[in-house]
């Protein structure tokens, strides 16, 4: 007999190797993109990844802030995206899980590892070795910025997403229609119990 933490222990697992895989991926892709680039173009890169990391918080919050019912309306009259939406709300704790925990961690990781890159591209383009104050400086300066743009970013992004909530996560219904309706790319399905639960 199954106990009633053992989905809970599957889903860790599986959250587990995904962010293990996604974590390789995000580091392969933005060494290959900071290697032979300027450090200016390097900076786009970082803060491309962090801008990654504040959307889906945003849409891990929004998440759990969102309210089912309004969805069920949307869905009576066929809105395309609205099915999508009620299964995100119902799997709340799941989007929030990936959104947050996964690509938001490994994006702070991964823009971490491509900050220290382009401090030291920066150096050299200077004309200052490994271990000079300028180094010093400029690593402490743009960790920082990128830090505080993190911070910021979040902050906003969590007051948008739980005052939007409802818009944020039909939009997101909207894109999963797309890919499942149009492109036929299975993604609640896949990532998702759907089976029909009964709702308060």
């Amino acid at each position: 007999m199954k106990l009633p933490f053992d989905k809970s222990i599957n889903w860790s697992i599986g959250i587990a190797v995904i962010t293990f895989v996604l974590a390789a991926l995000f580091s392969i892709i933005s060494t290959a993109m900071l290697s032979g680039v300027t450090w200016a173009a390097g900076m786009v890169v970082v803060f491309c990844i962090v801008l990654i990391g504040i959307f889906f918080d945003i849409i891990g919050v929004a998440a759990t802030a969102a309210q089912e019912k309004p969805f069920h309306a949307m869905a009576a009259e066929k809105v395309p995206g609205a099915k999508q939406a009620i299964v995100i709300c119902r799997n709340a704790d799941r989007v929030a899980s990936f959104c947050n925990d996964v690509i938001g961690d490994i994006s702070g990781i991964v823009s971490g590892t491509a900050s220290a890159i382009v401090v030291i591209q920066l150096s050299f383009q200077f004309g200052h070795g490994d271990g000079s104050l300028f180094q010093t400086i400029v690593s402490i300066l743009f960790t920082s910025v990128v830090a505080a743009t993190t911070v910021g970013g979040k902050a906003f992004g969590k007051t948008y997403a739980i005052r939007y909530s409802k818009n944020v996560i039909f939009q997101v219904g909207r894109l999963f229609y797309i890919l499942e309706d149009k492109l036929k790319i299975k993604i609640t399905p896949r990532l998702f119990n759907t089976k029909r639960q009964k709702t308060k």
